[in-house]
Protein backbone atom coordinates (compact mmCIF):
# COMPACT_ATOMS: atom_id res chain seq x y z
CA UNK A 1 0.00 0.00 0.00
CA UNK A 2 2.90 2.29 0.88
CA UNK A 3 4.35 1.74 -2.62
CA UNK A 4 1.21 2.45 -4.39
CA UNK A 5 0.99 6.06 -2.37
CA UNK A 6 4.41 6.88 -3.62
CA UNK A 7 3.74 6.14 -6.59
CA UNK A 8 0.27 8.11 -6.76
CA UNK A 9 2.46 11.17 -4.72
CA UNK A 10 4.88 10.95 -7.11
CA UNK A 11 2.63 11.37 -10.69
CA UNK A 12 0.50 14.03 -8.81
CA UNK A 13 3.19 16.02 -8.41
CA UNK A 14 4.72 15.13 -12.13
CA UNK A 15 1.33 16.20 -12.94
CA UNK A 16 1.10 19.47 -10.95
CA UNK A 17 4.39 20.98 -12.58
CA UNK A 18 3.75 19.81 -16.29
CA UNK A 19 0.24 21.95 -15.75
CA UNK A 20 2.68 24.59 -14.49
CA UNK A 21 4.57 25.59 -17.37
CA UNK A 22 4.08 29.27 -19.43
CA UNK A 23 3.22 29.48 -22.74
CA UNK A 24 4.67 32.23 -24.77
CA UNK A 25 1.08 33.08 -26.04
CA UNK A 26 -0.10 34.25 -22.43
CA UNK A 27 2.03 37.03 -22.76
CA UNK A 28 0.79 38.48 -26.60
CA UNK A 29 0.12 42.32 -25.77
CA UNK A 30 1.74 42.84 -22.49
CA UNK A 31 4.05 46.13 -23.07
CA UNK A 32 6.88 46.89 -23.39
CA UNK A 33 7.31 45.17 -26.36
CA UNK A 34 10.48 42.78 -26.89
CA UNK A 35 11.67 43.29 -30.12
CA UNK A 36 14.74 40.92 -29.40
CA UNK A 37 17.08 42.70 -32.41
CA UNK A 38 16.22 46.30 -31.49
CA UNK A 39 17.07 45.33 -27.90
CA UNK A 40 20.47 43.76 -27.79
CA UNK A 41 22.07 45.56 -31.06
CA UNK A 42 25.23 47.27 -30.01
CA UNK A 43 26.28 47.49 -26.21
CA UNK A 44 24.47 45.30 -23.30
CA UNK A 45 25.79 44.04 -19.95
CA UNK A 46 24.30 41.32 -17.62
CA UNK A 47 24.72 40.32 -14.39
CA UNK A 48 23.72 36.76 -13.24
CA UNK A 49 23.84 33.55 -10.56
CA UNK A 50 23.63 30.46 -10.99
CA UNK A 51 21.91 28.06 -8.37
CA UNK A 52 21.98 24.39 -8.31
CA UNK A 53 18.46 22.42 -7.71
CA UNK A 54 19.04 22.64 -3.83
CA UNK A 55 19.22 26.61 -4.08
CA UNK A 56 22.76 27.17 -3.17
CA UNK A 57 24.17 29.56 -4.75
CA UNK A 58 27.26 28.29 -7.27
CA UNK A 59 27.95 30.82 -9.46
CA UNK A 60 28.04 34.57 -9.86
CA UNK A 61 28.79 36.35 -13.19
CA UNK A 62 29.07 39.19 -15.49
CA UNK A 63 28.63 39.25 -19.11
CA UNK A 64 29.70 41.82 -21.71
CA UNK A 65 27.67 41.44 -24.69
CA UNK A 66 27.92 43.19 -28.09
CA UNK A 67 24.92 42.59 -30.56
CA UNK A 68 24.96 42.96 -34.40
CA UNK A 69 21.77 43.06 -36.38
CA UNK A 70 22.13 42.64 -40.42
CA UNK A 71 18.40 42.75 -41.34
CA UNK A 72 17.79 38.87 -40.78
CA UNK A 73 20.59 37.63 -38.66
CA UNK A 74 21.46 38.88 -34.76
CA UNK A 75 24.91 38.03 -33.83
CA UNK A 76 25.71 38.04 -30.09
CA UNK A 77 29.21 37.81 -28.83
CA UNK A 78 29.00 36.93 -24.89
CA UNK A 79 32.17 37.80 -22.91
CA UNK A 80 31.68 36.03 -19.18
CA UNK A 81 33.65 36.99 -16.03
CA UNK A 82 33.27 35.10 -13.44
CA UNK A 83 33.59 35.66 -9.48
CA UNK A 84 35.86 32.99 -9.29
CA UNK A 85 38.03 34.52 -11.98
CA UNK A 86 37.08 32.22 -14.70
CA UNK A 87 36.44 33.89 -18.40
CA UNK A 88 34.60 32.69 -21.26
CA UNK A 89 33.28 34.16 -24.38
CA UNK A 90 30.13 32.56 -26.42
CA UNK A 91 28.85 33.81 -29.97
CA UNK A 92 25.47 33.28 -30.37
CA UNK A 93 24.16 33.42 -34.13
CA UNK A 94 20.16 34.24 -34.33
CA UNK A 95 18.39 34.02 -37.71
CA UNK A 96 14.75 35.13 -37.67
CA UNK A 97 12.79 32.81 -39.17
CA UNK A 98 9.58 34.38 -38.79
CA UNK A 99 7.50 37.04 -37.37
CA UNK A 100 7.88 35.85 -33.53
CA UNK A 101 10.38 33.28 -34.21
CA UNK A 102 14.21 32.53 -34.12
CA UNK A 103 16.86 29.46 -34.73
CA UNK A 104 20.15 30.13 -32.99
CA UNK A 105 23.75 28.11 -32.71
CA UNK A 106 26.60 28.75 -30.52
CA UNK A 107 29.60 26.62 -30.77
CA UNK A 108 28.67 24.84 -27.10
CA UNK A 109 25.27 24.43 -28.64
CA UNK A 110 24.33 21.09 -29.74
CA UNK A 111 21.73 21.37 -32.21
CA UNK A 112 19.26 24.51 -33.01
CA UNK A 113 17.97 26.85 -30.38
CA UNK A 114 14.83 28.17 -30.73
CA UNK A 115 12.89 30.89 -29.46
CA UNK A 116 9.51 33.12 -29.57
CA UNK A 117 8.80 36.25 -28.81
CA UNK A 118 5.65 37.77 -27.34
CA UNK A 119 4.32 40.81 -26.04
CA UNK A 120 7.08 41.64 -23.54
CA UNK A 121 8.72 38.18 -23.52
CA UNK A 122 11.08 35.63 -25.33
CA UNK A 123 11.07 31.76 -24.63
CA UNK A 124 14.05 30.20 -26.04
CA UNK A 125 15.45 26.50 -25.68
CA UNK A 126 18.39 24.78 -26.39
CA UNK A 127 20.54 22.01 -25.48
CA UNK A 128 24.43 22.82 -23.95
CA UNK A 129 27.85 21.23 -23.05
CA UNK A 130 28.48 22.42 -19.80
CA UNK A 131 32.00 22.15 -17.87
CA UNK A 132 30.92 20.69 -14.65
CA UNK A 133 33.60 19.64 -12.18
CA UNK A 134 36.02 18.83 -14.85
CA UNK A 135 33.58 16.83 -17.14
CA UNK A 136 31.41 17.52 -19.97
CA UNK A 137 27.80 17.59 -19.21
CA UNK A 138 25.13 17.97 -21.86
CA UNK A 139 22.24 19.93 -20.41
CA UNK A 140 18.54 21.19 -21.28
CA UNK A 141 18.43 25.32 -20.94
CA UNK A 142 14.71 26.83 -21.14
CA UNK A 143 15.27 30.69 -20.99
CA UNK A 144 12.29 33.08 -19.92
CA UNK A 145 12.65 36.60 -20.68
CA UNK A 146 10.92 39.77 -19.48
CA UNK A 147 11.48 43.38 -20.91
CA UNK A 148 10.18 45.76 -18.11
CA UNK A 149 9.27 49.41 -18.45
CA UNK A 150 12.76 50.54 -17.25
CA UNK A 151 14.55 48.59 -20.26
CA UNK A 152 15.42 46.26 -17.64
CA UNK A 153 15.34 42.26 -19.13
CA UNK A 154 14.92 39.64 -16.50
CA UNK A 155 15.95 35.89 -17.87
CA UNK A 156 15.09 32.93 -15.54
CA UNK A 157 16.91 29.62 -16.91
CA UNK A 158 16.08 26.68 -16.02
CA UNK A 159 18.50 23.84 -16.44
CA UNK A 160 17.99 20.10 -16.65
CA UNK A 161 19.56 17.04 -17.40
CA UNK A 162 17.52 13.46 -18.48
CA UNK A 163 14.34 15.33 -17.94
CA UNK A 164 15.34 16.42 -13.84
CA UNK A 165 16.17 20.10 -13.01
CA UNK A 166 19.48 20.26 -11.73
CA UNK A 167 19.85 24.08 -11.72
CA UNK A 168 18.53 27.43 -12.65
CA UNK A 169 20.19 30.61 -13.48
CA UNK A 170 19.05 34.44 -12.71
CA UNK A 171 19.88 36.93 -14.92
CA UNK A 172 19.13 40.88 -15.10
CA UNK A 173 20.15 42.50 -18.76
CA UNK A 174 21.03 46.41 -19.52
CA UNK A 175 21.61 48.68 -21.91
CA UNK A 176 25.47 49.78 -21.36
CA UNK A 177 24.10 53.78 -21.35
CA UNK A 178 21.06 52.37 -18.90
CA UNK A 179 24.05 51.21 -16.61
CA UNK A 180 25.30 54.10 -16.79
CA UNK A 181 22.75 56.09 -15.93
CA UNK A 182 21.87 53.96 -12.80
CA UNK A 183 25.61 54.53 -11.57
CA UNK A 184 25.53 57.94 -12.16
CA UNK A 185 22.19 58.25 -10.02
CA UNK A 186 23.65 55.82 -7.22
CA UNK A 187 26.90 58.32 -7.10
CA UNK A 188 24.51 61.35 -6.96
CA UNK A 189 22.57 60.00 -4.25
CA UNK A 190 25.63 59.31 -2.50
CA UNK A 191 27.15 63.11 -2.71
CA UNK A 192 23.49 64.24 -2.08
CA UNK A 193 23.78 62.23 1.16
CA UNK A 194 26.90 63.45 2.04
Amino acid sequence: MKRLSLAAALFATLAISGCGSMDIEEFEGREPKLVLEEFFAGQTRAWGIFEDRFGNLRRQFKVDIEGTWDGQTLTLVEDFFYADGEIDQRIWTLTKTGENTYEGTADDVTGIARGQTAGNAFTWSYNLDLEVGGRTWNVHFEDWMFLQEDGTMVNRAYVSKWGFQIGSATIFFQKDDAAADIQQSGADLQRAAE
